[in-house]
């Protein structure tokens, strides 16, 4: 039998060694050899997440109608579809980032970048409040499009963020409410000097007879913890020293009161980008024709009461997952920066990417695809 060549050795030294590599690279946090700059803090910081593709679904798999208690509207199945997209924001690996660094669809993120200010648990209660109102925003505006009976009713009073007092230049904010001592984002003020409040309003009237420095008694609900009764200082607004307010900013929690019932089942996923995608889908499944001419479209941008369509984050995430999913035409908003456009070009260079202002403006650009128009 003869000897093994010594030059094999290495070789086989290495063969052993590469999966070993491999293995250890992707057990290896992202934050060990990845860095971005805050600019905020003008300085370099760990990024041990990254914002990448997801997914292009369609909607009217998740839509239904129902009517208990009245007539169930006449529906109009479609051959094509209108697909929402989704990215997500996962831990990264060294080996992912080593993989992924230099796509354009590849977004490292610091912990400020993916969490901001907040806690994981308010960014959740936040993502998928704005997803709520999405859908109920694409609900009136579709359902008054085509002339059904639809009304906006006041939500609870649920805080998105605290007013800033004094901000710096840099944009990091010196000074806020006294009641940021007491409150957060994302609580839930259920009872204000012994009144339940159904709506912002119920809060205002409350505080119509009350003077900046008094103490006002709330009951507060709070994501993970039994609610709780508090005292906060009340302040003036600003630049309306008569005006007497807690000191938060509320989220738009309106509800829609329709003759029907209508369902989107959005699961977990959160976030006000599908708005548009909610809407025009409404306005397929309840008017004769194919707004898509029997194709597959995809769509983001958030729908607002007027029907103009706002900008939306991970643009270029989101193109190269319709990309992926083989649909050819995205509509986004014209509200997006230039750059955003310009990089989700680049993410997905075959893709059709269309902005679009309104959604009178998306029925157009579907009529000049292919699309059948909807009775005006």
């Amino acid at each position: 039998m003869g000897r093994t060549p010594l030059w094999s050795v290495p070789l086989v030294v290495v063969s052993l060694l590469v999966p070993l590599l491999i293995v250890a690279a992707a057990l290896v946090p992202s934050s060990w050899v990845a860095s971005k700059l805050n600019t905020r803090l003008d300085e370099m910081q760990p990024a041990p997440y990254a914002r990448v593709p997801a997914s292009a679904q369609p909607v009217a798999e998740r839509l239904s109608i129902s009517a208990p208690f009245g007539q169930l509207p006449e529906q109009f199945p479609s051959d094509g579809s209108f697909n929402f997209v989704t990215i997500t924001e996962p831990r990264q690996s060294a080996l992912s980032w080593w993989v992924g660094r230099d796509e354009v669809a590849f977004q490292l993120l610091t912990e400020e970048d993916r969490f901001g200010f907040q806690t994981p648990d308010q960014r959740r209660v936040f993502s998928l409040e704005s997803m709520r109102t999405a859908g109920q925003v694409a609900q009136y505006v579709a359902l008054t499009r085509l002339g059904f009976e639809a009304q906006l009713l006041p939500g609870d009073v649920l805080i998105q963020e605290m007013v800033c007092l004094e901000r710096a230049a840099d944009g990091e904010c010196l000074s806020t409410a006294p009641s940021d001592e007491i409150l957060d984002p994302g609580d839930r003020l259920l009872v204000a000097d012994g009144v339940r409040l159904e709506s912002v309003d119920d809060l205002i009237e409350v505080l119509a007879d009350r003077s900046p420095g008094d103490l006002l008694s709330v009951r507060v609900e709070r994501r993970g913890s039994d609610p709780f009764e508090a005292e906060v200082e009340l302040i003036s607004v600003p630049d309306e020293p008569d005006r007497t307010i807690v000191g938060f900013i509320p989220f738009d929690t309106r509800r829609i009161e329709l003759p029907f019932t209508v369902d989107i089942d959005t699961g977990s996923i959160g976030g006000p980008s599908a708005g548009l995608a909610f809407t025009l889908t409404l306005i397929d499944e309840l008017s004769p024709g194919e707004l898509t001419g029997s194709t597959q479209v995809a769509v983001t941008g958030a729908i607002n009461l007027d029907g103009s369509v706002g900008a939306i984050g991970g643009l270029r995430q989101k193109a190269s997952a319709v990309d992926q999913a083989g649909i050819e035409v995205f509509l986004v908003p014209a509200a997006q920066r230039e750059d955003d456009i310009e990089a989700a070009r680049a993410a997905a260079p075959d893709l059709q990417i269309i902005p679009v202002a309104t959604l009178d403006e998306a029925l157009e650009v579907l009529v000049d695809l292919g699309g059948d128009p909807i009775d005006p």
